[in-house]
């Protein structure tokens, strides 16, 4: 995606929006072209950003969320993922929700990456509890004089 010519930068996004839309198309509900059937600009954004990310490991040292994820205990998080996700398998937010204290995890069965109906009712749902949570506070008790 660096080069500097444009054929070989749209040949480029076109191969990988393939892949993308083939892994994509194999998913629950999945369905064809969910990638390669956006604006040329819009798919040559997305597949540098990909490959810019891809290329540098997403910029952390391998494993590092997993090992550091006990640094959240005390802060609420619900982790959302579709089973039927290809491109991430859930393994990884199963592997993130044991490491985080207190972290809830939500798998939809009937989801991918690109998620559907289900998905988003599970996250309006976590996003309503997490709401709760921080604004609830810790519990009121006695207090004493200061």
């Amino acid at each position: 995606m660096e080069n500097p010519d444009n054929d070989v930068r749209g040949r480029a996004a076109t191969e990988w929006l393939a892949w993308e839309d083939a892994v994509i198309s194999m998913e629950y509900n999945g369905q064809p072209g969910t990638y390669g059937n956006r604006p040329d600009d819009a798919r040559l954004a997305f597949v540098r950003i990909c490959s810019h990310y891809f290329a540098n490991d997403g910029f952390l040292e391998d494993g590092v969320l997993i090992r550091g994820a006990g640094r959240l205990a005390g802060i609420p998080g619900v982790l959302v993922h579709g089973r039927g996700d290809l491109g991430g398998p859930v393994i990884t937010a199963w592997e993130l929700a044991r490491a985080w204290p207190g972290a809830e995890l939500v798998v939809i069965e009937d989801s991918g990456h690109t998620g559907r109906a289900a998905m988003q009712e599970a996250l309006d749902a976590a996003g309503d509890r997490l709401f709760a949570a921080i604004t609830e506070g810790p519990p009121a008790g006695p207090v004493s004089p200061g």
